[in-house]
């Protein structure tokens, strides 16, 4: 299976087991996750402003969103 280092959502893990196969995956200190959600909040405002069609741009708004809650999350607050 290949190795991808990506942080899971939207039931990854469920889907690959449906599928037949076994994912492997591991929970990360608080301190890392938040390292790799501010790197993936990068991204994903990078293919926002990249991207050339409103239905991708809304895409990436609705993933940065999400990335964004998480943060305030983080930070003991909601939006």
């Amino acid at each position: 299976m290949p190795t991808y280092n990506k942080l899971i959502r939207n039931k990854i893990p469920q889907i690959i087991k449906a599928n037949g196969k076994t994912p492997t995956t591991r929970i990360l200190p608080e301190d890392e996750y938040i390292k790799e959600i501010c790197k993936k909040t990068q991204e994903e405002l990078t293919e926002y402003l990249e991207a050339d069609t409103k239905e991708h741009k809304l895409e990436e708004l609705s993933d940065l969103l999400e990335l964004i809650k998480a943060l305030a999350e983080y930070e003991g607050t909601t939006l």
